[in-house]
């Protein structure tokens, strides 16, 4: 999985974390976590709050 691919990300966090409020996360730990996502290989830097606030977004319809 790369940064764009942000439904993929939400389905396995919502998987992962699915006790955990995606509105309750901040983006440092949100980062965290993807990138400890298994199969999840993509450069940190390439990361930035837009593409964040996107995986929140689809992680929050995704627990819907």
């Amino acid at each position: 999985m790369k940064w764009t691919d942000i439904h993929d990300i939400a389905i396995e966090l919502s998987d992962a974390h699915a006790d955990v409020d995606p509105l309750s996360i901040n983006f440092v730990d949100l980062r965290k976590w993807v990138m400890d996502l298994p199969g999840f290989d993509d450069d940190p830097d390439r990361c930035g709050e837009k593409i964040l606030e996107a995986i929140q977004a689809a992680w929050i319809e995704e627990n819907e």
